[in-house]
């Protein structure tokens, strides 16, 4: 196992910002970089052992700067949705931005995606490089200092894990989640739609309309297009004459998943490409995960010259359900002062 580091070019602002390098003996890599504590390169081998590069993102650091697609992005303190931007806490009301329709979506305009992180820890035992930052009080309207630190982890099974830990100053929301896009037949290679997909829950959150907040129900994914408990192609169901998907422009939708228990780190997904043989397993101790297919990927240019477009990535982001901090029925993402914070989340590629 080895550990490297290098420049990944200059911000807009003239600071020079790292990527990190985790090898294992196999030669599988995964790249991160301070930049927003951004996953950049995931490299595995597919069933020739070509290594091959399996999320989508960019050569550069001054394409982060802008990243509306939220490539490789730790997103917090808050993943996903939250209606109309506000929320109460301590019987009072906090207003965040509202950075998509009346939505705060990924806690706003100015995200963790868009600050330095710094470096706490490179272990060359596991392999690993732990980010953190202190975000201020206020940030983003967010209530409370928070110290936050993410770990990236690559194994030798393959396995790279991703482990959050955060201490709050204040009651406020934790609810932190990576925003990777994965083409398991490589970055860059086209649509997403022939690979399969398999999710580990029953049940799923429907939205009101195109605004994807939910409605606070959870629906049945049996007999609908949403039904990803056995192995079928993202694309089989995608363009279903069915309401959910048609607000959403395909899937973009939070599933509950299955045997959540406070720490219980189970599989909760699966996905495989037949073209290369690459399989993924996806573990959270997370209550769920959203399944987004890459609708609104608009001619974005990246890495290697490749252009990405509609479909060409999916993402599998573990949390808690989008506006649960507006549903007493969802999981709660409050965390009170003085509590600490933990998730983890790991993808492990293999070939079959």
């Amino acid at each position: 196992m080895s550990i490297s580091i290098r420049d990944f070019g200059d911000l807009s602002t003239g600071e020079t910002v790292h990527i990190y390098h985790l090898e294992n003996r196999s030669g599988a890599y995964a790249e991160v970089t301070e930049y927003g504590a951004i996953l950049v390169k995931v490299v595995v081998p597919d069933r020739e052992g070509t290594l091959t590069d399996v999320v989508l993102g960019y050569d550069d650091v001054k394409q982060y700067e802008v990243n509306g697609c939220f490539f490789g992005a730790t997103i917090g303190r808050s993943g996903n949705r939250i209606a109309n931007g506000t929320f109460m806490i301590d019987d009072r009301k906090v207003v965040l931005a509202q950075n998509e329709n009346e939505n705060n979506l990924h806690s706003g305009p100015d995200g963790m995606e868009k600050k330095i992180w710094q470096v706490e820890e490179q272990d060359g035992d596991d392999n690993s490089v732990t980010f953190y930052r202190i975000s201020p009080d206020g940030e983003n309207g967010f209530p409370g200092e928070f110290r936050i630190s993410v770990k990236y982890e690559m194994t030798e099974e393959n396995e790279l894990k991703i482990i959050y830990r955060g201490i709050a100053e204040e009651t406020t929301v934790a609810n932190y989640t990576n925003h990777s896009y994965f083409n398991l037949a490589g970055e860059g290679s086209g649509s997403i739609l022939d690979q399969t997909l398999k999710i580990c829950a029953q049940t799923y959150t429907p939205v009101i309309d195109s605004k994807s907040i939910p409605t606070g129900e959870y629906a049945p994914v049996a007999g609908t297009p949403m039904d990803f408990t056995q192995p079928k192609p993202i694309g089989q169901d995608i363009e279903a004459d069915f309401a959910q998907l048609k607000y959403t422009g395909g899937y973009d939708h939070n599933y509950v998943t299955d045997h959540y228990a406070r720490g219980n780190c189970r599989k909760i997904a699966s996905a495989y490409c037949e073209a290369t043989g690459i399989a993924m397993d996806v573990s959270s101790d997370c209550p769920c995960v959203q399944f987004y297919a890459g609708n609104f990927i608009v001619e974005e240019k990246g890495k290697n010259g490749h252009v990405y477009r509609k479909r060409d990535g999916f993402c599998l982001e573990t949390q808690v359900e989008p506006n649960a901090v507006n549903e007493e029925d969802f999981h709660s993402p409050i965390v009170e002062a003085g509590e600490s914070y933990s998730s983890v989340t790991g993808y492990r590629f293999y070939v079959k």
